[in-house]
């Protein structure tokens, strides 16, 4: 690897990256500001034109009858588990065990509501009907993420999908979709967002995953859910005095990028089946579903990274930032296709993976 910077830094320097829609910088606010009227009232503590109009559109899309927007999703889905366990007083929800919430919150689900969390599923594998129907008797809330993000952006049939819904249903246990990056699977299910999100009482979305804005996220359900979340919003300190930067831009990218979702899909299955044909390379899935995957390598982290520096400085295209270890052996990253990866030649990207499986051989 050229000494002269870490893995990270010769990505950032490659003029082509697989992933993404380019730098994360205050190019991104720049952008979305470009056309806005600076007369416009900006939103005050949760009111006005600006942010409930936005919240009506994104409650159509979502086909619910209200929607709630927060500067964050661990805010919005922490507080929509509490709220589903308090319509029946039971302080239990089931979760796969590589749901946000149980990895990357600080346990904040459990130290600030005590709420107790049952794990269903291998972490490897997707939650069945069959892992559904064997929760204990008391949970009040079961969340499913579409896609499940920690094993590569995996879906469930969507069959099994509405057999989960109605077996919830029938059952009085509340059903709450950590959809985060749902606008990218819809492609894959052929469906609309409203039509996926109806199977579901709750429904959580992102503006800065997929679609590339700054930051927030809309929760959205019936309005005795939604309008005690905003109470607890309030109380978790969400009701910033003005949230219009977060909102504007969710528009702004919003727009821009929903429709290209069909694109980024037929990309990320064309790109991982190129990938798939260097040696010591695998994806998983080894067909995407949606716009993610992740890149396996039958490799070491401290072997993988000097050779991935190489196919940088020789190709400029970047793969990934950070490799990540899953093993004596083996090591992989995230890929996550948007705009970057259509402005990149064909040629290029052939240049790298060519490079990529020669080197790979070579350390064998």
């Amino acid at each position: 690897m050229n000494k002269s910077g870490s893995l990270a830094e010769l990505y950032r320097e490659t003029p082509y990256k697989l992933a993404g829609h380019g730098q994360r910088n205050i190019g991104v606010l720049q952008e979305a500001f470009r056309q806005i009227d600076a007369e416009m009232n900006s939103d005050m503590y949760g009111s006005g034109r600006l942010i409930e109009e936005f919240q009506q559109e994104m409650a159509g899309v979502l086909g619910k009858e209200t929607a709630v927007f927060f500067p964050s999703g661990t805010m919005a889905q922490q507080i929509a588990l509490r709220l589903a366990c308090d319509r029946t007083g039971v302080k239990k929800v089931a979760y796969h065990p590589l749901c946000h919430l149980e990895i990357h919150e600080q346990d904040g689900l459990k130290e600030l509501h005590q709420i107790e969390t049952v794990l269903l599923a291998d972490k490897d594998s997707l939650i069945t009907l069959q892992d559904v129907q064997s929760m204990p008797d008391d949970v009040a809330c079961l969340l499913l993420e579409l896609p499940q993000r920690e094993i590569g952006g995996q879906l469930p049939d969507y069959a099994e999908l509405a057999a989960i819904s109605a077996y919830c249903r029938e059952q009085r246990i509340w059903l709450h979709l950590d959809g985060a990056r749902l606008f990218e699977v819809l492609p894959y299910y052929g469906k609309t967002a409203a039509e996926i999100c109806g199977l579901f009482d709750s429904v959580y979305i992102s503006f800065y995953k997929g679609l590339g804005g700054i930051a927030g996220a809309v929760l959205a359900g019936a309005a005795e859910f939604t309008q005690p979340s905003k109470v607890w919003k309030r109380r978790y300190g969400g009701d910033l005095i003005s949230l219009y930067p977060y909102i504007l831009s969710a528009s702004y990218y919003y727009h821009l990028r929903v429709g290209r979702m069909q694109q980024y899909y037929e990309e990320a299955k064309e790109l991982a089946a190129m990938l798939n044909q260097v040696e010591g390379v695998s994806t998983l899935p080894e067909v995407p579903v949606s716009n993610m995957f992740h890149l396996h390598f039958g490799l070491s982290r401290s072997k993988l990274e000097p050779i991935l520096a190489d196919v940088y400085e020789a190709t400029g295209v970047g793969i990934t930032p950070a490799a990540r270890e899953t093993g004596v052996s083996s090591a992989y990253c995230e890929i996550n296709v948007g705009d970057s990866y259509g402005a990149i030649p064909k040629d290029k990207v052939k240049e790298a993976a060519s490079l990529l499986h020669k080197l790979l051989a070579e350390s064998r």
